[in-house]
């Protein structure tokens, strides 16, 4: 799409976005008050398969945006053998709002529908917040250090509540999506935090360590992706948004879930550093594959 158009671009895709999320998450908004006002088991069922199938046309949505909107390269590998039966825990780099966009496009059909750790903020948006409540999606409260030592009652809190929720999803086929980042990527970022990696924030384990201990048995695969946008590094989202985004490169890799990745983090300390080294050294081979995509698109 061309620079001259990328205002007009801008305006039209958001306009339609905001139309197919309201039109998307409505329905979900009663149903979920349905299942807040008729709390049995049945009843929960059916308003979380009704509110996977809004959610999946939402993500066809996108998919249509995309495509009458940007002339995007998808560079993909790694999808082969992925099924929507399986359950899966998906951890990603994260660098833009648009890897939310990109993998519910990508993914939508191949494996469950993607539930996202959400801040707590998101639960106050206008539909968007009793939707996702609705999709079972579990909202996060961070909290900051000095804040912890001055109401201690509450560390913990984000860790019981990713407990609550994983149970939740024992019942139907899911995707768990972490960002173990726990924040989009930015270069006052990595310096602040003090990341040992060149393209990646440092991994928090705490979140996906539980969710292995809670669904363990029933993960079938983790998938570690990576997402790269080679000629939108700056501001990929905007020009998504603008209908300039060129590539996007995504590599999957899939791993297993053995007894050695699961363990009791909160209370076993051996467990807990040798979950780390492990989360560490898969973040230091995702830095070294975006350092050669870069290398790649550079030439």
């Amino acid at each position: 799409m061309s620079k001259l158009f990328a205002p007009i671009t801008f305006l039209i895709t958001t306009i339609l976005t905001i139309i197919f999320t309201m039109l998307c998450s409505i329905p979900m908004v009663f149903a979920g008050v349905l299942k807040l006002l008729l709390p049995f088991k049945p009843i929960r069922r059916g308003v979380s398969s009704f509110c996977n199938f809004m959610m999946w046309c939402w993500c066809l949505s996108l998919a249509f945006i995309l495509k009458i909107t940007n002339r995007i390269t998808w560079d993909i590998q790694g999808t082969d053998n992925l099924s929507k039966n399986n359950w899966y825990l998906l951890i990603s780099n994260h660098k833009s709002w648009t890897d939310i966009v990109a993998l519910c496009v990508l993914l939508r059909d191949r494996i469950p529908m993607n539930k996202y750790f959400l801040k707590q903020q998101l639960a106050w948006v206008p539909f968007i917040g009793i939707a996702c409540w609705a999709l079972d999606m579990p909202f996060m409260r961070r909290y900051s250090r000095s804040y912890l030592l001055k109401h201690p009652e509450l560390r913990g809190k984000d860790i019981e509540t990713t407990r609550r929720s994983c149970k939740k999803f024992r019942d139907h086929p899911t995707t768990i999506v972490n960002f173990v980042e726990g924040s989009r990527f930015t270069e006052q970022k990595k310096t602040k935090s003090k990341s040992p990696y060149r393209n990646l924030l440092p991994p928090k384990s705490a979140g996906i360590a539980l969710a292995l201990n809670v669904l363990g048995s029933q993960f079938d695969k983790i998938l570690n992706v990576t997402l790269y946008y080679p000629d939108n590094e700056q501001r990929p989202f905007f020009d998504l948004l603008s209908g300039q985004m060129k590539r996007i490169v995504v590599r999957i890799e899939t791993l297993p879930v053995d007894e050695s990745i699961r363990g009791d983090y909160l209370n076993d300390k051996a467990y807990k550093r040798q979950f780390q080294l492990w989360l560490h050294g898969i973040w230091q081979s995702k830095d070294q594959l975006i350092d050669r995509l870069k290398s790649e698109y550079r030439k």
